[in-house]
């Protein structure tokens, strides 16, 4: 009897890190977490964990922005990142040396979204969407069955979106200040209201503005790509899913019965929605670009 091969995951993220062991949701063997601090004593925590295990390919799906252009030099380092100390860290030259197993490298929310396409809410669709609110804002788009991405790879959670009337809050990314994770993430979020979003009431007014913010974002997302399904997930929105009625208003107001989008702003009960695979997508994702790993290697 043939066995189904070992994958090995890695999910880096802003604030912790996950290594997990498995075939699929219903077969995860290991699970760990490390808290994610300096690369060096990040990764060789990561390393200690995969060295106890025997697995067939290793799936790599890291906070970034991630250097993705198989002809870059830095293929598979992470490019200028916010998160100190992580900008130039080589992550694929650095697992495939030690490790010699078929590799794959993908942004966490690219990997979440082939989690929810290959296991979760998204299986049989060909467009789809993975959107993580958390340390960051990130936005994995799946289109014709690939992952979207050009020169460089998607950065949607850093586009700019119109302001709130009265909303003078400068944003808080290094980079670009008021873009959306400047204006949503988790960071944001306690320094414009002064506590973390799982302190703030559950009908208190900042939320109007996470609303607003967002729903700027999914608009520009839907006018451009019109996506099947639009998953939300990561630590902020995990225990708020009371936004989502919010955000369906608020978003076909922003429609606004537009062409061929009215009858989309009519479906969002279900085209908008939390991941299926919910607080184990990013795990999975994991998961699913080590498989991706494989496909690649066995063509």
């Amino acid at each position: 009897m043939t066995r189904s091969p070992l994958i090995a995951g890695l999910e880096l993220g802003g604030t912790k890190c996950v290594a997990i062991l498995g075939t699929e949701p219903d077969d995860v063997r290991a699970c760990e977490t490390v808290p994610t601090t300096d690369p060096a004593a990040t990764l060789a925590a990561l390393e200690k964990v995969l060295d106890s295990w025997r697995f067939d390919a290793l799936g790599v799906a890291s906070f970034g922005p991630l250097d993705l252009d198989p002809h870059s030099p830095g293929f598979g380092s992470v490019s200028a990142t916010p998160k100190p100390g992580w900008t130039g860290t080589d992550l694929m030259r650095r697992f495939a040396a030690r490790y010699g197993k078929p590799l794959a490298i993908q942004t966490d929310v690219i990997g979440a979204a082939l989690a929810e396409q290959r296991w979760g809410g998204a299986q049989g669709l060909s467009s789809h969407c993975y959107i993580t609110i958390g340390t960051g804002v990130g936005v994995g788009l799946i289109s014709g069955n690939q992952p979207v991405q050009g020169v460089a790879h998607g950065e949607a959670g850093h586009m700019r979106v119109r302001r709130a009337t009265g909303d003078g809050y400068a944003g808080c990314c290094p980079f670009h200040g008021d873009c959306v994770e400047g204006l949503i993430s988790g960071p944001a979020l306690v320094e414009r209201f002064g506590r973390p979003g799982q302190d703030l009431a559950e009908d208190g007014p900042e939320w109007d503005l996470f609303v607003h913010d967002l729903a700027g974002l999914l608009h520009n997302l839907i006018v451009t790509a019109a996506p099947e399904r639009i998953a939300i997930g990561g630590g902020v929105m995990a225990s708020r899913a009371e936004l989502f009625p919010k955000l369906r208003v608020a978003l076909a107001a922003s429609i606004a019965g537009y062409g061929s989008l009215a009858a989309y702003a009519e479906q969002l009960g279900h085209r908008l929605a939390p991941p299926k695979l919910g607080p184990m997508t990013g795990p999975l994702g994991a998961l699913a670009t080590g498989l991706e790993a494989l496909s690649g290697a066995s063509r």
